[in-house]
């Protein structure tokens, strides 16, 4: 005789319409009075019971509303629509680009709670023969920001991907710096352009291209003050920069940076020039009291500054325009500086690190290997030639 089932063991039943096994379970009720039932399906008794005890584990584990379909696309677009709300347009860009040409195409298909590290470990594997390590790093962070949401709100237990490590990807393109005679080939070229003021800044004064095109008039001050004490040179305040919030890339980024005699001379014929751009363009001009602006007073983009750039130097002695980009005028002044022998703690002062480690790190090819501090004041005690 058939063991009658207890109350609230469930049912199973065979579904004609769907030819499949239907295992149920009550749970109780829902806060409006309405009966709270879950399910689990199969081709055979065995596989609809087994689906029920995953979906009960589910429950007991606070994924009570997690569909059994949600994907890793849908996660991804998820994070994509609502997790970056509040970031730069720049940020929400890159990032939809490297998750639908890299993450959805590849795992955009697979259920979320069937994701596995193994998974996680062959993509990454497979796309290190394609990408740099940088791109494959961005790739894993949106890959691990989406399951992160999606677990946050119990879509899937665990994030695999942050078990995950980084595989080294192929060699990127490597950052240069302009040679004295590069750098003083490049002014000469650029002498006459729009983009003359913006390249002599860049490389005698080391700021980073997305500060100088936030950079005002009302920062830069031509004159200085002679009659403080002590004298106040004529300087630039590196406050701003393109980023969300005007605010620049770390504390120690915002400085105040006395201008060479070179950068004093430029900039006093660029706000003359910036004048008569003004009356050219009339009232489709929008001021903004910019120091680097568009014909019509607006903000540059990236795009147009490395477009500008390279045509300013088109025909530099011994440069291949193509080849370079604007921030690669601030290595120049970090190996300008260093191969004149100044110390890397200035370096990393003037070029707003917060510390020698990010300036070594990031600008180890332009740094000077050779430290000759000891031997110069070892040559100044000990005389190479005791007769001399």
């Amino acid at each position: 005789m058939t063991k009658r089932r207890s109350r609230g063991d469930g049912g199973l039943h065979w579904d004609e319409r769907r030819q499949r096994w239907i295992a149920t379970a009550s749970l109780g009720y829902d806060p409006s009075g309405k009966r709270i039932v879950k399910r689990g399906s199969g081709t055979t008794k065995t596989e609809a019971k087994n689906k029920l005890k995953e979906v009960l584990r589910d429950h007991e584990d606070g994924l009570a509303i997690a569909p059994t379909g949600y994907t890793v696309e849908n996660a991804v677009n998820d994070w994509l629509m609502y997790g970056l709300a509040d970031k730069d347009k720049g940020t929400l860009d890159n990032c939809t680009i490297l998750s639908r040409t890299h993450v959805i195409p590849s795992l955009g298909a697979r259920k979320l709670r069937d994701l596995s590290a193994e998974d996680v470990d062959k993509w990454l594997t497979e796309k290190a023969k394609l990408l740099s390590t940088r791109t494959l790093q961005g790739i894993h962070s949106c890959l691990n920001r989406s399951v992160k949401r999606a677990m946050a709100r119990d879509k899937v237990k665990r994030n695999v991907v942050e078990l995950c490590s980084v595989p080294t990807g192929r060699p990127g393109r490597p950052s240069k710096a302009l040679t004295l005679a590069q750098a003083e080939a490049v002014l000469r070229t650029a002498e006459g352009t729009s983009m003359h003021a913006y390249i002599v800044l860049a490389l005698l004064t080391g700021a980073r291209t997305e500060e100088l095109r936030a950079l005002t008039w009302d920062h830069v001050f031509l004159k200085g003050d002679p009659a403080a004490n002590p004298p106040v040179p004529p300087h630039i305040a590196v406050w701003r920069s393109v980023r969300t919030g005007g605010d620049t890339k770390t504390r120690k980024s915002r400085r105040t940076l006395a201008l060479p005699a070179r950068c004093i001379d430029v900039l006093w014929q660029h706000w003359e020039d910036q004048g008569w751009d003004r009356l050219a363009a009339g009232d489709a001009w929008e001021e903004h009291g910019l120091v680097f602006a568009s014909a019509v007073g607006k903000e540059l983009d990236s795009t147009n500054v490395r477009r500008a750039f390279r045509q300013a130097i088109n025909k530099a002695d011994g440069v291949n325009a193509a080849e370079w980009t604007p921030r690669e005028l601030r290595h120049s002044f970090v190996s300008l500086l260093s191969d004149r022998g100044v110390p890397l703690e200035e370096i990393s002062r003037l070029v707003g690190h917060s510390g020698t480690a990010v300036t070594e790190e990031v600008y180890r090819k332009q740094i000077r290997p050779v430290i000759q501090t000891g031997a110069v004041a070892m040559d100044g005690i000990f005389k190479a030639n005791p007769e001399r």
